[in-house]
């Protein structure tokens, strides 16, 4: 009988400690779905979910804590689309590519994800750097502190495209790379890439549909992959349960990739009518990355810090990207937060926030675009974007009111991912 009532004892003690939940008060609460604020909340949270969301400031029990936010705007954790955490940019940067190891840039990665994470982004999609999947691995594990992370792995791209590791090298150095460091050309080594980065643990694919700004290669805008490439990728994807974004400044590259069907173009940035029309036809997303356009033209105006054919390409193309966003808005595509982070200095991601407004989206629709928006591109809708019961409790505070001051989004206070606090 007393080994029986003390078995009982135990088991009631330990469902009573692992029933603690957490309440978060919250002055003003931007939840994600809604187009207007909510005042004097409460989000409850039990282990790493969303339990309740409530009105009013709800009274906790004897064994629960609370956080107050009572003077804060809080938001879901951000959803940054398009970033790289194995590099960051650096008078320096083609140089290294000659005196670093993988590890360098491994111990450089920490520090990258730790500032993202900082700064309020809880998720990000990386978009390429075959590191980056190891650097998801020991963030899940706990043993580095990073926001969870959608790695792209490798990119892949043909002989001489944005993605070719050897442009520029001398002939001896330049070699024939292929599918197993991301250089494909043809069908047959397009499927073979794919298959590739699904062995080495990518959770999505990405491809250089046109050419780019800061490899150093000539044309930045040019179609590098045919829609034939392209459409053999994205199948090849769909067979191994993979998504694939496109890297794309160029019209025309552009339409292709749409038309092959991927889920995202990234930078987007010489799009025309045609394309916008391709983005609605197959409901793909724009992830913009005005603020990786912005950084390019002005390190281009600084003498050495690019090569002279990078500096020609940053000067032409970096500054359009915002008038072309304020199109693809004005014109109902879909628009998922994204800045290339690395392109720039890392943490500096809520700047993207600022300028999308600037251009003329609703600071809503911006908040929106970094939480169930981006959410929804990453197929995660289900588990982040928002602030709802059921949901992971990845959430957000800033100092101010970042829908009247949109510098609010730089004055992050807290950070919550997975029910874990980072930053109070």
């Amino acid at each position: 009988m007393k080994k029986n009532f003390l078995v009982l004892f135990i088991l009631g003690v330990m469902l009573h400690v692992s029933a603690q939940k957490t309440y978060i008060w919250c002055g003003m609460l931007i939840d994600g779905i809604a187009d207007e604020p909510k005042k004097n909340m409460t989000i409850v949270i039990e282990k790493n979910k969303i339990v309740a969301v409530e009105s009013g400031y709800s009274t906790m029990g004897a064994n629960d804590k609370t956080i107050d936010l009572k003077t804060k705007t809080v938001t879901p954790g951000w959803i940054d689309c398009h970033v790289h955490l194995s590099h960051e940019t650096n008078p320096n940067v083609y140089l290294e590519r000659f005196q670093l190891n993988d590890v360098d840039y491994a111990y450089r990665s920490v520090i990258f994800s730790k500032k993202t994470l900082m700064a309020g982004f809880t998720t990000v999609r990386d978009a390429g750097g075959a590191i980056v999947i190891s650097l998801k691995k020991a963030i899940n594990q706990g043993l580095i502190d990073g926001p969870r992370i959608i790695a792209a792995g490798t990119p892949i791209g043909s002989t001489g495209s944005h993605g070719d590791p050897t442009n520029g090298y001398r002939s001896d150095l330049m070699g024939d790379p292929g599918p197993r460091i991301g250089i494909a050309n043809g069908v047959d080594e397009c499927i073979k890439a794919v298959r590739q980065r699904y062995k080495e643990g990518s959770d999505v694919i990405k491809i250089m549909a046109t050419g780019g700004v800061l490899d150093v290669s000539t044309n930045g805008s040019g179609a590098q992959y045919t829609e034939e490439e392209m459409k053999a990728i994205v199948q090849t994807a769909k067979d191994y349960g993979l998504k694939v974004m496109a890297h794309a400044h160029g019209a025309e590259g552009i339409k292709r990739a749409l038309r092959a069907g991927v889920i995202s173009i990234e930078h987007g940035t010489l799009m025309d009518d045609e394309c916008i029309e391709l983005f609605k036809k197959y409901n793909a997303w724009y992830v913009p990355t005005i603020i990786a356009g912005k950084s390019v033209s002005d390190s281009a105006k600084i003498p050495n810090y690019y090569p002279p054919v990078v500096a020609k390409k940053a000067i032409e193309i970096g500054p359009k990207l915002q008038t072309t966003f304020a199109r693809a808005y004005k014109a109902g595509v879909k628009i998922a937060f994204g800045t290339d982070a690395g392109v720039y200095k890392h943490g500096n991601n809520w700047l993207e926030f600022t300028y999308m407004i600037e251009a003329g989206m609703k600071p809503m629709d911006a908040v929106k675009a970094a939480t169930i928006n981006a959410a929804e591109l990453l197929g995660l809708k289900d588990q982040l974007g928002s602030i709802e019961a059921g949901k992971l409790a990845d959430i957000v505070a800033v100092d101010g009111d970042p829908l009247k001051d949109p510098k609010s989004f730089g004055k992050v206070v807290f950070v919550m991912k997975d029910g874990v606090v980072y930053k109070q």
